[in-house]
């Protein structure tokens, strides 16, 4: 079984793009199209390990990304994204809280 290592409502940093964003969703291994991951994973990154769906800060887009692609974001920074408020409630110091219990 394939352990995550972040959790949503991480704060993250993508380790080769450089921006920041927060976690809403994780896959135990990717799970889109072939296609997707011919057209958008340039650098093929293997897809046997998480990947996450992430709120992109300071934009209204939401990535997906390998787990080897992140790394953990300790900056008291907010996390701006139209999209953030429908997932969370700010929570401080400690990332964020999800509005709806998770399964």
């Amino acid at each position: 079984m394939v352990q995550a290592k972040f959790s949503i409502g991480q704060i993250v940093t993508h380790a080769v793009y450089g921006y920041r964003g927060v976690i809403i969703d994780a896959d135990p291994e990717f799970s889109l199209s072939q296609e997707w991951y011919e057209r958008m994973a340039q650098t093929r990154p293997a897809q046997k390990q998480p990947w996450y769906h992430i709120l992109v800060n300071n934009s209204d887009i939401q990535t997906y990304v390998a787990e080897h692609h992140l790394m953990p974001d300790m900056r008291d920074a907010e996390i701006q994204n139209p999209m953030f408020e429908s997932y969370f409630r700010p929570q401080p110091q400690s990332g964020y809280q999800h509005r709806e219990p998770l399964n």
